[in-house]
């Protein structure tokens, strides 16, 4: 109860905290959505019917779907496509692709964000300086954003809130002084106008691709819950979005004042500015932008961590530089969204090129947020005929601005795109992999050897390998273990140790359980931990295990005093030594040409990263790592001829 109490509770540090981790994405939108809606000569028709979608896109999609429908499906308060593929997974396979797709996508989205966000916040130094270079300036900035990521930004996130306070406000009272040049503008309120834009106006439809950056941001808005809680979400939202829409109607005021006139590169956000506060609003801006990038970024490290132990992603290093519950960095993260922002600044220079190549990946994001979304209404047995209405509105929503994006696609829109494709390429080969790989690790069962581990504990004759040895097993029974570990310690070296310690770690559906639970195989000789650790909780094995002696020590339930006499006396604790299987693909394989593709590809990514033993925390002075062959379906008929 205190846990549902406290996704639901609203308090004035949570909706602050809300503020500037959840809104950085949308809040920014106002800097160049008009912009893109309107690009040249300004049509009283295109400004009434762009204000009047961006209304209604933002109640339906945001306000609606998100705000109000999906912060519903919290796994246990935390949010986000992969914590609710998690929910609905077990009704079909097939899911796992649409996570897959979505998952892909809104990481591709990344690349996109901070270099729109920043360079449409520079660029208003144009109207004040017209010749300074803005593309160095960006990249500067980019650069600044990605160092500080190593440190954690517990510090800087303390002054998210009131800077995104400053910055809405901001939005709201440029809003009101731009409605006062044009009160009529309000009329846009009227759904009858965007209808006639869409409908009615030569091109209308295709400008839903300019409508929907207004929405881009409600997929982190989702990612983001845990942060927040869904009370503090909701309530700040009424906030957020009055300031925006004052800002858009204020734009269109603006707009209408100069009807008839060309904008000639014109950003309709900054022209409400007086001149005298130009540079003061373009630093608020560029601020606020940096925030808006800097919660995507953070939410693109939480998306891959959840991806790795949904084993979609590979098992890259992972670090914690703060305490804060949720903040994580992830190194090859990092460096692969620096490169692609700075790619994405080189190659597009100015933010309204930017705009082609932004909200078509997010677009497919949302598309399987609403796939999955259907799934989990229909485990909750909401009644069937408001499950299929919410599939079909939003199925015809998200499809109308899929197709409207398409448009974009030569224009930039095949950059985030190729970006997606190839990221979901690595999540397939990831995923497959891990299901071809467990098809063929051979178990067998732990009894049978149990008598001759305990009589290779006590052969003298063979020099000891540790006091304790311990293997991290990938078996789920408690009775069987792989043929592999078995094959490690009786042949490829006989390995001679006290205690033998078998570690199995189960990825539970839910966030942040923590739990484990010992077996004693053996007495005295050999146990079995299961580890059952949430799909957000980092992997620090070497540091749960060392808890889990302690506490057996404790109970006196195992004696980890070393055997050697000379030492006993001296109750000196025995050594602990890991060791890792690291499979390799044997020369000796006849499989499927797909599944050849596959773990190709998967041992050449495989190349790149870390270390098993890295990514589960060990302790490397004391981590063994051996090689053992992947054999898949070896070769059984050989044409050899003997000769004499």
């Amino acid at each position: 109860m205190d846990s549902k109490h406290s996704h639901t509770a609203v308090s004035g540090a949570g909706l602050l905290i809300a503020l500037g981790i959840i809104y950085g994405d949308i809040g920014t939108s106002p800097l160049y959505v008009m912009k893109a809606i309107v690009p040249g000569l300004i049509d009283p028709r295109l400004v009434y019917g762009g204000i009047s979608c961006v209304l209604w896109t933002l109640t339906l999609q945001t306000t609606v779907k998100y705000v109000l429908l999906t912060l519903n499906a919290d796994n246990n308060g935390e949010g986000g496509i992969f914590s609710l593929f998690a929910l609905v997974r077990r009704r079909g396979a097939w899911l796992s692709a649409v996570a897959i797709i979505g998952g892909a996508a809104l990481l591709a989205d990344g690349v996109i964000t901070p270099p729109i966000s920043v360079s449409s916040a520079i660029e208003g130094l144009q109207a004040v300086y017209p010749s300074i270079p803005t593309v160095p300036i960006v990249i500067a900035i980019l650069l600044g954003l990605f160092f500080m990521q190593s440190f954690g930004t517990q510090i800087v996130g303390k002054a998210f809130g009131p800077m995104m306070l400053v910055w809405f406000s901001m939005l709201a009272i440029l809003g009101i002084k731009g409605v006062a040049m044009h009160p009529e503008i309000l009329r846009a309120i009227n759904p009858v106008y965007a209808y006639e834009l869409l409908v009615q106006y030569p091109g209308g439809f295709w400008l839903l691709g300019a409508v929907f950056l207004c929405t881009t941001g409600a997929e982190a808005l989702y990612s983001d819950l845990g942060h927040c809680g869904k009370g503090n979400i909701r309530v700040s939202w009424i906030f957020v979005k009055t300031c925006l829409l004052l800002n858009y109607f204020g734009q269109g005021g603006w707009l209408i004042a100069h009807q008839g006139e060309q904008l000639d590169g014109r950003n309709p956000f900054y022209e409400l500015m007086p001149p005298w506060f130009l540079l003061i609003g373009v630093g608020i801006a560029t601020i606020a932008a940096i925030i808006a990038s800097q919660a995507l970024i953070t939410g693109s490290f939480t998306l891959v961590a959840e991806a790795i132990r949904l084993n979609m992603w590979p098992k890259v290093k992972l670090n914690y530089p703060t305490d804060v519950k949720g903040q994580l960095f992830v190194p090859s993260m990092n460096r692969l969204l620096l490169l692609g922002c700075v790619g994405v600044v080189l190659y597009f220079q100015k933010s309204e090129n930017m705009e082609a190549a932004y909200g078509l990946a997010i677009t497919l994001t949302m598309m399987m947020t609403t796939i999955l979304l259907t799934m989990w209404l229909r485990a909750k047995r909401v009644a069937t005929p408001l499950v299929y209405g919410f599939a079909i509105i939003y199925g015809i929503i998200e499809s109308s601005f899929l197709v409207a994006n398409l448009i974009k696609f030569p224009h930039g829109g095949w950059v985030s795109l190729a970006i997606g494709v190839a990221l979901i390429g690595v999540m397939y080969v990831w995923l497959k992999a891990f299901y071809i790989k467990r098809r063929l690790t051979e178990f067998v069962r732990l009894e049978p050897y149990v008598d001759a581990l305990k009589q290779l504990s006590d052969d003298e004759s063979i020099p000891k390998y540790a006091t304790h040895l311990v293997f991290l097993t990938s078996a789920e029974r408690n009775s069987e273990i792989e043929q592999k570990i078995i094959y490690s310690i009786f042949q490829k070296r006989p390995k001679r140790a006290d205690i033998y310690w078998f570690i199995h770690v189960e990825t539970t559906d839910e966030p942040y359980t923590m739990e484990y639970k010992v077996t004693e195989v053996a007495k005295d000789d050999v146990f079995r931990i299961n580890f059952r650790l949430g799909f957000r909780v980092q992997q620090r094995i070497n540091l749960y295990f060392r808890k889990v002696i302690e506490d057996l020590v404790r109970n006196k339930e195992v004696d980890i005093t070393s055997r050697y006499e000379s030492l006993s006396k001296q109750h000196v604790t025995g050594d602990f030594r890991f060791v890792v299987l690291q499979k390799f693909l044997s020369v000796e394989n006849d499989f499927p040409t797909l599944e050849k593709l596959v773990m190709q590809a998967y041992f050449y990514i495989r190349q790149f990263i870390a270390s098993e033993d890295q990514y589960f925390g060990l302790d490397t002075s004391s981590v063994k790592v051996e090689k053992v062959p992947l054999v898949i379906a070896p070769v059984r008929e050989v044409a050899l001829k003997r000769i004499i």
